[in-house]
């Protein structure tokens, strides 16, 4: 589609670090979009917690409030998907030699940037089995610190699935003596079994059929063998991915081993004129740390285009044209 709009800077993905981002970025009175395509990860969940002033608030309200917050400082929104980025030279911003970027849309004219930020978090990869996606962020949970508090001391499962799954439970038994460990497909080493039976926690062998669920709520496990564990909420730890895959790979930005793109302290990648913030680049981040991590990228990310201001602007007052920047 044709470019009609150019921006100082693009944010792709509008959850805490994106939103954080470009409330920085307005109030620069940088000339920014955030696109959204409107799949936040913890949508599911009810609340979100350990945000500090926003606990217990519903993740959805949070999203309304920062997108009035940027509205109020003239950034753009629109609800799409980016399908590609790519980077290019060019005048398009008033120097030849300037890098500039272009992200592709689904359903609206490509958009051009002076610089980039990704923020478009991961996806979780959960068990396959009946029950599981219709209670994910209900009853069947991830974080602990996100929803431990709320199921304290009740009789707790956690799904064996994936490496971790033993510190998983160890992990989740600071919030509840009554756990039992669903080996499921994970096969226990003896260290590992004798980490559980130290800290009292069960374990059931075989594999778990389905989830339970009785008026609206989940009540126990079922196994292949027909047994059912009674348990009113269900840890597991998924396998977690960037989302989209590959989005940056196109820009040259370096991966590390576990897939997630690599960045300094503020978020810069490997691509002098792009950054990632939040999940996408760090698989551990929850929302007030994502929000922080938006934050400190779109400081840097408006201290680089204050120095190619400069440089322009010197270059032009020397009469020399456009000079590169050294962003």
């Amino acid at each position: 589609m044709e470019t009609t709009e150019k921006y100082d800077a693009v944010i792709v993905g509008g959850g805490a670090a994106g939103l954080s981002a470009a409330l920085v970025l307005g109030r620069a009175r940088r000339r920014v979009l955030v696109i959204d395509a409107g799949s936040p990860r913890n949508a599911p969940a009810a609340h979100m917690q350990g945000f500090l002033s926003r606990d217990g608030m519903a993740p959805s309200d949070l999203l309304a409030a920062g997108r009035d917050e940027i509205a109020g400082y003239g950034v753009d929104l629109v609800n799409d998907t980016v399908t590609r980025l790519e980077q290019s030279s060019g005048g398009d911003f008033g120097s030849p030699l300037e890098v500039s970027y272009r992200a592709h849309l689904s359903n609206g004219p490509n958009v051009d940037a002076r610089r980039l930020l990704v923020t478009t978090g991961v996806s979780d990869d959960i068990p396959d089995l009946p029950g599981v996606r219709e209670r994910w962020g209900r009853d069947l949970l991830h974080c602990p610190y996100c929803h431990g508090w709320e199921v304290r001391d009740e009789p707790l499962g956690v799904l064996g699935t994936i490496p971790g799954s033993v510190p998983h439970a160890l992990l989740i038994r600071q919030w509840s003596a009554n756990i039992t460990f669903f080996a499921h497909t994970y096969e226990l080493t003896d260290s590992e079994r004798r980490q559980l039976d130290a800290r009292g926690i069960k374990v059931v062998t075989g594999e778990v059929a389905r989830l339970v669920v009785d008026d609206d709520r989940l009540t126990g496990v079922e196994l292949t063998d027909g047994r059912v564990v009674a348990r009113t909420a269900v840890f597991v730890r998924p396998g977690i991915h960037p989302h989209p895959d590959g989005l940056l790979a196109g820009l040259g930005c370096r991966y590390d081993d576990t897939g997630f793109v690599t960045t300094d302290g503020t978020g810069r990648t490997s691509n002098p004129g792009v950054w990632a913030a939040g999940n996408v680049a760090d698989p551990r981040a929850q929302v007030i740390t994502a929000a922080g991590a938006g934050s400190a990228a779109a400081i840097a990310l408006n201290n680089d285009l204050v120095q190619a201001d400069t440089e322009r602007a010197v270059s032009a007052d020397h009469g020399l044209g456009a000079a590169p920047t050294t962003s």
